[in-house]
């Protein structure tokens, strides 16, 4: 069985809406969410603001703190809405994130390049969209599916996850129907689920890792010799062969 996600429910300072939307996200079908902290960065050195302890809300309920931008090691997820052409080709190749964010509100200023995606793949960074403004207005659901469309047609539906960025309860889809809608934005049937269920995961992981990982240490089997192999015998057992 498969465990979706939802990895953009908006905070706001009312934390019984909060609950209340963490709640439907979990009536619906969500085992992880996500609470997402957006700071806009406006003067050098400004202070990113502590994310809502998870014990104010619920004691069970796996959620996670994302934030988009000396506090950044208290969230689990770090995702980044870059607006220009270079700044997205920052994110995507050296920017130390778990996501980058696609504007769905309006059309992209610019195009997506293969290079950078490419290198955003590799690097285990996710591609994230959302849905919820489709739902509000038709020329954004214009934006949504024209910007998706054209991320698709680069990245090829890999590391892409579907987010509601939902600040109420009836901006909230369930994982089902959020996969259909990622068949209209040019998703695979399997990339479609895995945009709410294992490509979530994967960031989740790569979060994890950027946190503690200071390297990597790989290991290779030796094989094994044959067993026809005289050559990987001691001279006392190989048989004697006679004239």
């Amino acid at each position: 069985m498969a465990v979706f996600a939802d990895l953009d429910l908006r905070a706001g300072s009312d934390l019984k809406a909060l609950r209340g939307l963490v709640e439907n996200a979990a009536h619906v079908g969500y085992s992880v969410v996500a609470i997402n902290h957006i700071v806009e960065f406006k003067e050098k050195k400004q202070e990113i603001e502590k994310p809502v302890a998870v014990s104010e809300l619920f004691t069970t309920l796996p959620i996670v703190q994302r934030a988009t931008s000396s506090r950044v090691r208290l969230y689990d997820i770090v995702a980044v809405f870059p607006k220009t052409e270079k700044l997205f080709h920052v994110a995507c190749t050296h920017l130390d994130v778990d996501l980058v964010c696609i504007t769905v509100t309006e059309k992209l200023p610019f195009y997506f390049k293969r290079p950078p995606i490419n290198v955003a793949i590799e690097r285990g960074v996710g591609f994230e969209l959302v849905y919820s403004p489709a739902i509000k207005d038709s020329t954004m659901r214009r934006y949504t599916i024209s910007n998706a469309l054209n991320l698709m047609q680069v990245c090829k539906g890999k590391n892409v996850i579907l987010s509601s960025a939902a600040e109420r309860p009836l901006e909230i889809r369930g994982p089902y129907d959020v996969a259909n809608l990622g068949l209209l934005l040019g998703l695979s049937e399997s990339d479609a689920k895995a945009a709410v269920s294992t490509h979530c995961r994967a960031v989740l992981l790569h979060g994890e890792t950027r946190k503690t990982a200071f390297g990597i240490v790989s290991t290779v089997k030796k094989p094994r010799p044959s067993e026809g192999d005289d050559d990987s015998l001691p001279a006392c057992k190989k048989a004697k062969c006679e004239d």
